[in-house]
């Protein structure tokens, strides 16, 4: 059989589609060949893993006709799938499932694309609003549908050998201890500002850790977020607490780093689900996004949101200009998670 899986747009809905990805390999077996339809920029968060046969970049808007919707339409049309699973709701990816000639089209009813799907779920509901609902559980359901055994939860990822030799790089030329003293934190966000921690409460909380707790923080941040982390570094004003804002970023890199830290301190976005995977212990900050629709069933991971009356309102940037949901998230109780959670470590590690 020739599965095609239309996988999702963001770093972190990604990595939550990971058990997903699982289960639709141990159902269909090693005899059928699954082929991801994917977003060329998220295709370094599965780099490693064994699940997908073969990749088809697929973004509408690219600058590469090869990666355009006539041309992913054409090479659809050309290994004859049998089953499409989309991961995405949008209607353009049901037309293109329908287009292709696959035989079993399963996803979720959204954007009046129902017509064109032969399998059909949908989101719970209270009226006309959508009940929050963990994307990782939702994701699994599409794998249930097509008859895939229970599966877990656990998110799932890998690194490369070049991914390790680049977080080696780093480890060395900033001195970092080679045992799991290094606490990583993540300042950025692509889904928009209003996910987004103040960095002078990013600096203040790193140079409580260096000082307080003796240990080395590393700052990560996405090729836009360079300026944000060296401002970190700045504020933090401490030997300990460097960045890789200098470095060849990649997720690859990103995932390396997470992977050998002993705590990620994050935002609502893409790595936290790196630690989720990797096993390495999570407090992740939430603004105007609610934590169910990201739930990772993770029980190293610390959940922090302030509660405002106009929240969680799910926007991009804060409508009333004024995002106290962040900012008023104060570093004292950040900081007391952070020690909670070394505290765990330190008993798991007795």
């Amino acid at each position: 059989m020739k599965i095609g899986i239309f996988i999702p747009n963001w770093i972190g809905d990604v990595a939550m589609a990971t058990p997903t990805l699982r289960a639709l390999r141990r159902h269909y077996g090693a005899q059928a060949e699954l082929v991801g339809i994917l977003r060329p920029y998220v295709a370094d968060v599965l780099a490693g893993t064994p699940w997908l046969d073969e990749q088809i970049f697929y973004h509408p808007k690219s600058k590469n006709q090869a990666e355009r919707t006539w041309s992913v339409l054409s090479k659809l049309r050309r290994r004859r799938l049998d089953t499409i699973i989309l991961l995405t709701n949008s209607l353009r990816a049901g037309a293109l499932a329908w287009a292709c000639g696959a035989r079993e089209r399963v996803g979720y009813v959204r954007y009046g694309r129902g017509p064109l799907l032969t399998h059909k779920l949908y989101y719970p509901r209270q009226g006309r609003k959508y009940l929050p609902t963990p994307a990782i559980d939702a994701y699994l359901q599409l794998a249930y549908a097509v008859g895939c055994e229970r599966e877990s939860p656990q998110l799932e990822l890998a690194t490369l050998p070049a991914d390790e030799a680049a977080a080696e790089g780093v480890w060395g030329k900033w001195g970092l201890p080679l045992s799991n003293q290094v606490v990583v934190l993540n300042s950025g966000g692509a889904y928009g500002a209003a996910k987004l921690w103040p960095s002078e409460s990013f600096a203040q909380l790193a140079r409580r850790i260096a000082t307080e707790q003796g240990l080395s923080v590393l700052v990560l941040c996405g090729p836009a977020e360079r300026s944000v982390a060296r401002q970190i570094v700045q504020l933090a004003d401490h030997p300990r607490v460097v960045s890789l804002a200098d470095e060849l970023i990649s997720i690859g890199l990103s995932k390396a780093c997470i992977r050998r830290s002993r705590l990620l301190v994050t935002t609502d976005s893409g790595p936290r689900f790196f630690a989720v995977a990797f096993g390495v212990p999570v407090v992740s900050l939430f603004g105007p996004t609610h934590m169910q629709w990201t739930r990772t069933h993770y029980s190293l991971e610390t959940c922090l949101q302030h509660t405002v009356p106009c929240g969680p309102c799910s926007r991009r940037t804060c409508p009333l200009g004024h995002h106290d949901c962040m900012r008023l998230l104060g570093v004292e109780q950040v900081y007391a998670a952070v020690l909670e959670q070394l505290d765990q470590v330190k008993m798991r590690a007795a």
